[in-house]
């Protein structure tokens, strides 16, 4: 099994959906954590990636983790992310079509499917899509 963690840029706030209707409570903040304890990350989409993307301790997370072949899962708006990491250059990538360009012009392909895989990578295009991108997700992790 895998053991998940709610990390944030401040630990004991809650966080909601941009419906309101999902919430969690952060259990750490990101700049505690090391990559070296992690076997990856999920980027939620929505909103959140557009703040998250700011905060330099993100980045350097998600980038360490890239650059160790852990998994970096980005999903809908996500890949916002993995563009300000400068993880997304030659790869493909997917998400809300609002990024598409964003991608592009960062150096990854435009693939429009549900989810897949490409590397350590996990990509899923939008909400509709979190079956599948979640079924990619556990494919990945049963591997490490």
């Amino acid at each position: 099994g895998a053991e998940v963690i709610v990390a944030g840029i401040q630990a004991g706030r809650t966080v909601s959906s941009k419906s309101g209707g999902l919430s969690a409570r952060v259990e750490v903040d990101v700049a505690s954590l090391e990559s070296s304890d992690l076997d990856g990350i999920v980027i939620p989409g929505g909103w959140a990636p557009d703040r998250l993307r700011r905060f330099d301790a993100v980045k350097q997370l998600v980038r360490e983790l890239d650059q160790a072949g852990k998994i970096v899962a980005m999903i809908c708006h996500a890949g916002s992310v993995g563009i300000s990491a400068g993880i997304v250059k030659g790869h493909r990538a997917t998400g809300s079509i609002g990024i598409k360009e964003d991608l592009e012009n960062a150096g990854a392909t435009w693939v429009d499917e549900a989810a897949f895989r490409d590397g350590n990578q996990v990509w899923g295009r939008v909400v509709a899509d979190i079956p599948a991108f979640c079924r990619e997700l556990v494919a990945a992790l049963a591997q490490t």
